[in-house]
């Protein structure tokens, strides 16, 4: 029994494309050789790769089987070949190519991750719950109806949408009902689908700092965003009526990001009565919400009006950014262009993670995860606080009653020196300019915005360490 044609990764069939038409003129020999030839210079015939017997590949090619022979004998004399009795005709280790073979493309490198995660945004992702998550979608997954498994739903499936109604209702003081929320998979989500889907229109009033994420995906969508000063109270929304053509208004009321917190109640006020006198919308971002220590929980400024203010929301810092679940609670009057723009079929949250979160929700699985890593990010808050009043004291860290970062005030010109020395050290930090709008009038502040939720448990220890390294030193006198 004769054995099949195989190369030294294995087993790879019998068959051999050559293409002769494209090997140039000359007797069938000629042609036959220079195919093969090209094979070999090219790679694509690999060194040991064994090649048909002289008849399979005769018959395979309609030429005459002591063509393939002579052939195979004037290769194996040039040495791109190697025949052995019992072992086949193959090719050669070294096989000297007659071309420069083709140079593949630089495969991006991806950067080694950082020795110490600072950056803000990044939950503690070893403390995903994965034992409850997998309960859930156990339990979720039984009970579903048959047609869960069909074309989605371009509003979320209505099990999650109930879910979060009641648990947005209990926990955030919003004002809705399953049939004015809309499932999406994150905040940038919905602001390409409000957006882009020309459902809202620019020009956008927003923070003086704020995601620069958000702010490109508003320019990919030819948003002009506007600039709001901000203070130790927040966004001075009262300059929302001194914008001319704003319609709309992205807010962080529950914590300002990155500067920290919230909203004062009459500039709440103020942004609402702005909105039902202009016939504008707020834009709620809560990305934080859950998480307060120090001071009772501020409710959603939706509560206010919910006709006036779209509320957003996500599990990326409550849960993982791996899951890309959102939702929308909606004005009445959004949701019909909501879904316009979001199409027929669902194509961004699966099925299944839904249908998980709804049971993870009404079963007390999420209150419970929220409680603990409320407190062992306050935990973490506090290290921090402590570390840097003993070993850092002229640096004052602010913003920290809520949330999963903080926000460390520099001395004046030192933010670049720091971020350059947090690179040396492999510390991921950001500083603070790179939040800032690029129209922005207030003053800039140098500062470090430090997520200290990211590491694990056994590395956060280190991790501040690190970062106490990396800060200056105190001024001369101190």
């Amino acid at each position: 029994m004769t054995d099949s044609w195989v190369n030294q990764a294995g087993r790879i069939g019998s068959d051999l494309h050559l293409d002769l038409d494209t090997a140039g003129g000359g007797s069938r020999r000629a042609v036959l050789g220079r195919a093969l030839r090209e094979a070999i210079a090219e790679g694509r015939l690999a060194p040991g790769t064994r090649l048909p017997p002289y008849r399979s590949l005769a018959a395979d090619l309609g030429l005459a089987r002591n063509t393939v022979a002579e052939t195979y004998a004037e290769l194996v004399a040039e040495g791109w070949l190697v025949a052995r009795q019992g072992s086949g005709t193959r090719v050669a280790p070294r096989a000297t190519p007659t071309a420069s073979p083709r140079v593949p493309k630089p495969v991006p490198v991806r950067p080694a991750p950082p020795a110490h995660q600072l950056r803000q945004g990044l939950p503690d992702v070893s403390s995903f719950p994965r034992a409850a998550w997998l309960a859930a979608a156990r339990r979720a997954l039984n009970a579903a109806p048959s047609e869960a498994f069909g074309p989605g739903d371009p509003r979320g499936r209505p099990e999650l949408r109930r879910a979060l109604a009641g648990y947005l209702s209990r926990v955030r003081g919003v004002r809705t009902g399953p049939e004015t929320i809309v499932v999406c998979s994150g905040v940038a989500h919905a602001l390409r689908l409000l957006f882009g889907g020309k459902v809202l229109r620019g020009p956008l009033a927003v923070e003086s700092y704020g995601l620069p994420f958000h702010r490109s995906v508003l320019e990919a969508a030819r948003v002009r965003t506007v600039p709001l000063t901000l203070d130790e109270h927040g966004a001075r929304t009262t300059e929302l009526s001194a914008l001319k053509g704003v319609r709309a208004a992205l807010l962080t009321p529950a914590h300002q990001f990155p500067t920290g917190g919230p909203l004062h109640p009459e500039r709440r006020v103020a942004a609402v009565d702005w909105a039902r006198g202009s016939g504008g919308v707020l834009l709620e971002d809560d990305y934080d919400g859950e998480f307060r220590y120090d001071r009772e929980p501020v409710g959603a400024v939706q509560g206010l009006d919910p006709q006036r203010v779209v509320y957003l929301g996500s599990l990326s810092k409550s849960l993982s950014p791996a899951l890309r679940l959102g939702w929308m609670v909606l004005p009445d009057h959004l949701v019909e262009p909501v879904l316009r723009a979001k199409g027929e079929r669902e194509a961004w949250a699966g099925v299944t993670d839904q249908l998980t979160l709804a049971d993870f929700i009404e079963s007390g699985h999420y209150d419970r995860h929220i409680r603990r890593s409320r407190q062992r990010y306050r935990d973490r808050r506090d290290r921090l606080v402590a570390l840097l009043a003993r070993r850092a004291p002229h640096v004052a860290p602010t913003g920290i009653a809520a949330g999963l970062h903080a926000v460390l005030r520099l001395p004046p010109g030192s933010e670049r020196s720091v971020t350059k020395a947090a690179a040396w050290q492999h510390v991921a930090v950001d500083g603070l300019a790179g939040f800032r709008h690029p129209a922005a009038t207030m003053p800039a502040h140098d500062g470090l915005v430090v997520g200290y939720a990211a590491p694990p448990d056994h590395a956060f220890g280190a991790a501040l360490d690190a970062l106490c390294g990396i800060l200056p030193p105190p001024p001369d006198g101190d």
